[in-house]
């Protein structure tokens, strides 16, 4: 049985367990709770030493890093059983499929976390000074410290909420672009970009955002719509699964101005 460390609002959690219902997988759900730093633990620490969600056990095998357990996901699991294959064999558009992933891992995903964590986990932290924030929040993690520190307690700065805005309008023009040869990023093919970028845009969506993309690109609203559609969907986000449903997202901004 595969082991699935994550968590439920985690994008990157959510991008594998749309790639696990899609092989038609079975797994074992192992929770990690980010509020009380379970992925910090020394336990946790020995199977991902980075630190984050998720991860994936496979038979004693462990596979670290969301698009890197995705692409493995497909490349194991292959066969009619499980369904199409979600990395295209010609090797033109597979080099696609890679490209977009290396865009999507480097602009949306590292714009989403900021209206994230702005609007959604600031409250955790109101009460800690500079300092104790950097000791009990930012200089603890292997990989995201200097994340953290550039938050801070009070939040990222209005310059840094705009700029990331910008980046999910800049990433759904180019969505439009290769959208409109076809119903999925690689045009009639529906691949782990698809699946990657998914979470990203329904995260954007369930804080208020829709507006990046619905007004000028209706193809990307369209696609959200298909993809919404499709059962792996539908089985990777239970409820519980988005920030909606356990923060107050009633202000679009909650941190310090520019």
């Amino acid at each position: 049985m595969l082991e699935l460390y994550n968590t439920p609002h985690s994008t990157c959690s959510q991008k594998v367990r749309i790639c696990l219902a899609e092989k038609a997988l079975d797994w074992q759900d192992i929770p990690v709770n980010l509020a009380t730093k379970e992925h910090l633990s020394p336990d946790y620490l020995k199977i991902n030493p980075n630190g984050v969600v998720p991860t994936l056990v496979d038979d004693g095998t462990i596979i670290t890093d969301s698009s890197v357990i995705c692409e493995y996901i497909d490349e194991v699991y292959q066969g009619p059983e499980h369904g199409p294959a979600l990395t295209p064999s010609d090797p033109a558009l597979k080099a696609t499929m890679r490209s977009w992933m290396r865009f999507i891992e480097e602009v949306p995903t590292v714009a989403v976390r900021i209206p994230s964590f702005n609007m959604a986990f600031l409250p955790r932290f109101k009460d800690l000074s500079a300092e104790d924030f950097h000791e009990q929040q930012s200089d603890i993690r292997p990989l995201r410290k200097q994340f953290y520190r550039r938050m801070g307690p009070k939040g990222f700065a209005g310059e840094d909420f705009s700029a990331a805005l910008e980046q999910i309008h800049d990433t759904a023009k180019r969505m439009d672009a290769s959208l409109a040869q076809g119903p999925w990023l690689l045009g009639e093919t529906y691949s782990l970009a698809d699946v990657i970028l998914a979470p990203l845009l329904d995260r954007m969506a369930d804080l208020g955002f829709a507006d990046l993309w619905d007004k000028d690109f209706p193809s990307v609203t369209d696609w959200y719509k298909r993809l919404q559609d499709r059962p792996a969907f539908k089985r990777a986000f239970f409820d519980g699964t988005r920030l909606s449903g356990l923060h107050d997202l009633s202000k679009k901004f909650a941190g310090p101005s520019c």
